[in-house]
């Protein structure tokens, strides 16, 4: 077990991890903190030390720069681990918006994590969420898929997994593979409302709002396709299967199905018998959980 105090003053000697946010587009969206801390710290380990290097440039930022990406990432966790266990602070930035989100930087957390080494995360910009909110798609609940398989068998069967996902569908896709990209969507998921946000935050920001067939035509009509792009696809209308089965205890928790049950006036052993039906899983098992509450 490790328990993390961010701010309850350092241990001597130790070295920390620091996530920093960097801006997605405009370079105004940086935060005061993540300034305060790309100045702070002794080494900056970036996706790419060439896209890093103009933001630091930009802000007159000198610290030590070094890559960690998808190529060199098993060799470069090694050497950012060294330094933070020799009392070195460490920010990890990607080349746009919040490291370890579909960029490296999650096993370099977990192998902090593991040594108790605090991991100390600096929000800002990131692309998913700030389309999101002006998608005009429901944002109560949503799923965040980053990028597709490539492999259309892969793709294909990812896409089955999450078909009847009633939550709102957010992708991250390459200009060169939009349109295949939708089409296999319209295909696998139906013609649903989508939203596409390119550019964002820069001077040519833009949102493409309809269902997918009419988001297709009008990238088609273009005459090249340019920006990254996100997502933003509308949630299964459908009933799910467990629906359409009646499984309407399927987002409870093994006490809260007990006790609707008791709510409804059995009694705690014919409630608990019930569960267990319910769930194909031996009355004894409903019972232990239930009684260690």
């Amino acid at each position: 077990m490790f328990v993390q105090s961010s701010f309850s003053g350092n241990q001597q000697g130790q070295g920390e991890l620091y996530l920093v946010a960097t801006p997605i587009g405009n370079l105004q969206d940086i935060t005061v903190r993540a300034l305060e801390t790309l100045k702070m710290v002794n080494i900056i380990a970036a996706e790419d030390t060439r896209q890093t290097r103009k933001l630091l440039t930009h802000f007159e930022i000198e610290a030590k720069l070094v890559s960690h990406h998808e190529h060199n990432k098993e060799a470069s966790l090694k050497g950012i681990i060294e330094w933070l266990q020799e009392g070195k602070k460490v920010a990890l930035v990607s080349d746009a918006g919040m490291p370890a989100i579909s960029d490296p930087g999650y096993e370099l957390v977990r192998e902090a994590t593991n040594l108790q080494i605090p991991v100390i995360p600096i929000p800002g910009a990131n692309a998913a969420l700030s389309a999101l909110i002006a998608s005009g798609l429901p944002t109560e609940k949503f799923v965040f898929l980053g990028f597709l398989p490539r492999e259309k068998k892969f793709l294909k069967k990812e896409l089955e997994r999450i078909k009847g996902y009633p939550e709102t569908l957010l992708f991250y896709e390459a200009p060169h593979r939009i349109v295949k990209m939708l089409t296999t969507l319209k295909e696998e998921l139906g013609d649903r409302q989508i939203v596409l946000a390119r550019e964002l935050t820069k001077k040519y920001e833009e949102f493409i709002r309809g269902n997918i067939a009419e988001v297709i035509d009008h990238l088609e009509d273009q005459e090249q396709i340019r920006g990254e792009f996100t997502v933003i696809v509308e949630g299964s209308t459908e009933p799910s299967n467990d629906q359409e089965k009646g499984i309407w205890w399927i987002n409870l928790d093994v006490i809260t199905h007990v006790e609707t049950y008791i709510n409804e006036g059995l009694s705690s052993k014919e409630a608990i018998k019930r569960t267990a039906e319910d769930r194909q899983v031996q009355k004894r098992d409903i019972y232990n959980l239930y009684h260690k509450q």
